[in-house]
């Protein structure tokens, strides 16, 4: 017979405090090392941006403390290491091109981090988006769509995804998949059960009925029809796979997996066909070492290739911080920024990026794993995965597993939008997280932060296996219904529950 002994739940923040050092120790050292490798002393201004990293991570967990002091603590020191790497490497580029844009990437940090702390405290409670579901649509169809407009939209580099406000450029994709992420938690929380019905049965697989494909079709032609109208392969493919993946985690269904990327494949394809900007594309992949390729212009391979060199120049252990060639490759800092690591820190220093962000998005999924409500488990699901598809398929391009898109790594690359967008991403699941990693005996203070105590004389939480969990289980009536305002107070379900808020 199992023994249940009570255990207490820490917040897990002086775990955080002590990654966030290390995280600050790598980022800090990188920028340094990175002045000895190309002028032979260390930075002017390496105390003040140690000091101005400091400031900015302290104060983000200062804000955790404060507000979700049951937050996830491994994800924010993370984001902190990959956004110091990503600086560095911006800094060394500016060295050898005489540019400015590590002093631009610092000050969108610094907004960055400010942005999420705003949305932790603003945000008292994950659930309250859950009334926006349609809202969020619109918003985010806006966006998508921004870029067509006239006046306002500006073509970079062929593709149609910017556009300008004043002396800034801004991609409203990349605050797009946030709402649509929103969007699509909401409307498969409330339809699930619709879609996970049993359709016909072809090949060993249960296909959903015929009735039910509306929403993936409709999905599939919106990123067909960005894929066309705005020359973008990556947001196309971002939109499209971020619902096709939240449709599964919502269903458990692995038919609508295969249906999604049939659908998609045979798109890309009849587009690759009839469109020449989307065949370009297609043409760098499959034939990128080909003479006419290579030299043509716009829209040749040479971009492609010279990042594949750069990645072969690396070897193992890469030429070290300063002594590469990354800026012979266009758009260095953006979109090639992973080519520029690998150049300089090898395959082991990519390797240990990739784990990094491999470990971001674990603790999404746990975290999406943990939360008690349907809505929570999908959103956190989303973001989680947005971050890790996003990451594949820049990795992808740039070493021709898939076609090159035009999308940028997150927190690595140089960009405003993108930053923003991946730190409100990086909030999101934090409050989130707090939610999931709550005991269940311990509730919200009155301000929605620092935890308050328990009433006197209930149980406290209770540990079995690793997951809390309390010794009875009310009835139907009584537990969470995921509605904003409901109480706090409630046991840990089973972890694969996904009917929390459909009461």
């Amino acid at each position: 017979m199992a023994t249940v002994q009570p255990h207490r739940v820490r917040p897990g923040r002086g775990i955080e405090l002590g990654l966030l050092a290390l995280a600050l120790a790598i980022g800090i050292a990188a920028y340094a090392l990175v002045g000895i490798g190309v002028t032979g002393e260390v930075p002017a201004d390496v105390v003040g941006y140690g000091i101005g990293m400091t400031v900015l991570g302290l104060g983000l967990h200062v804000v955790l403390r404060w507000r979700a002091p049951y937050a996830d603590p491994v994800i924010m020191p993370s984001v902190i290491a990959l956004n110091g790497i990503g600086l560095a490497m911006i800094y060394r580029l500016d060295l050898a091109e005489d540019t400015s844009f590590a002093t631009r990437q610092l000050g969108w940090t610094a907004v960055s981090v400010v942005l999420a702390g705003a949305v932790i405290v603003l945000l008292r409670d994950h659930r309250t988006l859950r009334r926006y579901t349609y809202t969020a649509m619109i918003v985010g169809l806006v966006l998508v769509v921004l870029p067509l407009v006239p006046g306002l939209g500006a073509q970079i580099n062929g593709a149609n995804i910017w556009i300008r406000l004043g002396p800034f450029s801004l991609q409203p994709a990349e605050l797009a998949k946030i709402a649509l992420a929103i969007f699509f938690a909401g409307y498969l929380v409330t339809n699930r059960d619709t879609l996970a019905l049993a359709g016909p049965k072809a090949l060993g697989l249960q296909l959903p009925r015929i009735r039910d494909l509306g929403p993936i079709i409709i999905a599939w032609a919106a990123s067909l029809a960005v894929l066309i109208s705005e020359r973008d392969l990556g947001t196309s493919l971002l939109f499209f796979g971020l619902f096709v993946a939240m449709l599964y985690v919502a269903t458990e269904r692995l038919s609508w997996v295969i249906i999604g990327l049939s659908m998609f494949v045979v798109g890309a394809g009849v587009a690759a066909t009839t469109f020449p900007h989307v065949g370009a594309r297609f043409d760098v992949w499959l034939n990128a070492l080909d003479n006419d390729i290579y030299n043509r212009f716009p829209g040749g391979s040479g971009q492609l290739v010279g990042g594949l060199f750069g990645l072969a120049s690396g070897g193992l252990f890469g030429t070290g911080w300063g002594a590469g060639r990354p800026d012979l490759v266009p758009y260095a800092e953006s979109d090639f920024i992973v080519a520029s690591l690998g150049e300089e820190l090898g395959l082991t220093g990519v390797l240990a990026i990739l784990l990094v962000y491999l470990v971001l998005a674990e603790r999404g999924l746990r975290t999406a794993i943990g939360v008690r409500d349907g809505f929570g488990k999908l959103l956190a699901g989303g973001l989680a995965f947005v971050v890790a598809f996003q990451c594949f398929v820049v990795v992808g391009g740039i070493t021709r597993i898939i076609p090159l898109t035009g999308l940028t790594t997150p927190f690595l690359a140089y960009g405003g939008s993108s930053l923003l967008a991946n730190w409100i991403i990086v909030a999101l699941l934090l409050r989130i997280s707090d939610d999931a990693r709550r005991p269940a005996g311990v509730v919200r203070g009155p301000q929605g932060g620092s935890p308050a105590t328990p009433p006197q004389g209930s149980p406290g939480p209770i540990r079995v296996g690793g997951s809390a969990a309390a010794p009875t289980r009310p009835p139907r009536s009584a537990r969470d219904t995921g509605a904003p305002g409901a109480s706090d107070t409630r046991p840990t379900e089973r972890i694969d529950e996904m009917r929390g808020d459909d009461a």
